[in-house]
């Protein structure tokens, strides 16, 4: 072999030694960077960045980032997986999830998402400082259920996503069938902070109740023989409005300081007791009904189909159900249980806990067990 060879040999080894080293230092930074970003607290927990197989069309820049958060408890965990799952098959958008946890919860979801159909989500998981509600939240017997700090997360949006101009929340018992960024562009009135479903003109209102009485109305949430609240002025009969889904605008929810009045309002409560004693739903939903108060735009309500975590939700056709851009298990039968309205609807996207912790309840898991 001549010396010129021996020297090209020698060249061509020494770049391939140099290639191995770099690719072990990028691999050593990648490890230590998801180390620093998962031990800062409220900052996410996993990097967006780093997320690997991302499909080619979820990163491009052009795109406009849409945030959706989404709260996931430890005992509903199940919930959370399949609502991110029906919104990532159903949608080409550059979607960024904010998965709401508390501590102990966040390595059992990290576990579940980085297994299967979710490894090419783009996401972070963000705990939730539960000393936010201190003072602001008391138990009661009747609606303990009700009081999980998780709960209030949607209170705070402008801190569990403080770049965001805009933001999509979403309970956990919701499976999504349309394109969420239709969803994501719904228009906002000028001055308005955010746009819900409201009760009263609601699709699945009018198909499912009929006679539902104060339901639908403040006085349901509301107690009007209070002083303060008959204050406000507010009409009794005004209709209400689902909080389990809601576009925000960020900026304007800043400039209004929409954090602190639905604070206000919750020390007002634990004080005073401003809250129907038959509260006709969730324990967030007087605080908003006040802030927002004729302040609010509208989205469309085939975004927000629910009641089918009850037994009215038993009455909507198959027709009704396809046809609904998001549908939403709100009540006291969730799809992950045993009693629930259209589970097979829910269970086309639940994905199975890897580590076995989370597991449906099935009326024939029960007879089984029977025999």
């Amino acid at each position: 072999m001549s010396f010129r060879k021996v020297n090209i040999v020698i060249l061509v080894l020494a770049v391939a030694l140099f290639l191995l080293v770099l690719h072990h230092n990028f691999l050593s930074l990648s490890s230590l960077l998801r180390n620093e970003i998962s031990d800062s607290g409220i900052v996410g927990l996993q990097p967006i960045d780093f997320v690997p197989n991302v499909p080619r069309h979820v990163v491009d820049g052009r795109q406009e980032e849409i945030p959706v958060v989404i709260a996931a408890s430890e005992d509903r965990l199940g919930g959370a997986i399949a609502a991110i799952n029906s919104i990532q098959h159903n949608t080409r958008s550059n979607v960024i999830f904010y998965i709401i946890t508390l501590n102990g919860t966040a390595d059992h979801l990290r576990s579940w998402l980085s297994s299967g159909a979710l490894k090419s989500i783009r996401y972070k998981i963000v705990n939730f400082d539960t000393k936010l509600l201190e003072g602001k939240i008391k138990e009661e017997p009747d609606q303990g259920e009700s009081i999980k700090p998780l709960t209030f997360a949607r209170f705070y949006l402008p801190i569990l996503v403080p770049s965001a101009k805009k933001a999509i929340y979403m309970d956990d018992d919701v499976i999504v069938q349309g394109d969420i960024l239709a969803l994501y562009n719904t228009p906002l009135k000028p001055g308005h902070a955010a746009a819900f479903s409201e009760d009263c003109d609601s699709t699945s209102a009018k198909v499912v109740i009929r006679g539902a009485g104060n339901q639908y109305n403040y006085i349901g949430y509301l107690d009007y023989k209070k002083e303060r609240i008959r204050k406000l002025s507010m009409k009794a009969s005004t209709c209400s409005f689902n909080p389990g889904v809601f576009v925000a605008n960020l900026t304007e929810w800043k400039r209004q300081n929409i954090t602190n009045q639905l604070e206000k309002w919750m020390k007002l409560n634990v004080e005073e007791g401003l809250y129907s004693r038959t509260l006709a739903g969730s324990i967030t939903t007087p605080p908003l009904l006040i802030v927002f108060y004729q302040q609010h735009s509208t989205i469309d309500p085939m975004w927000n189909v629910r009641h089918l975590g009850s037994s009215a939700g038993k009455r909507y056709s198959p027709q009704f159900v396809k046809a609904a851009k998001l549908l939403h298990w709100n009540g006291h039968f969730k799809p992950w249980g045993r009693t629930a309205s259209y589970t097979d609807v829910w269970e086309k996207w639940y994905i199975p806990d890897p580590t076995g912790k989370f597991s449906l309840i099935r009326r024939h898991m029960e007879i089984s067990n029977v025999k």
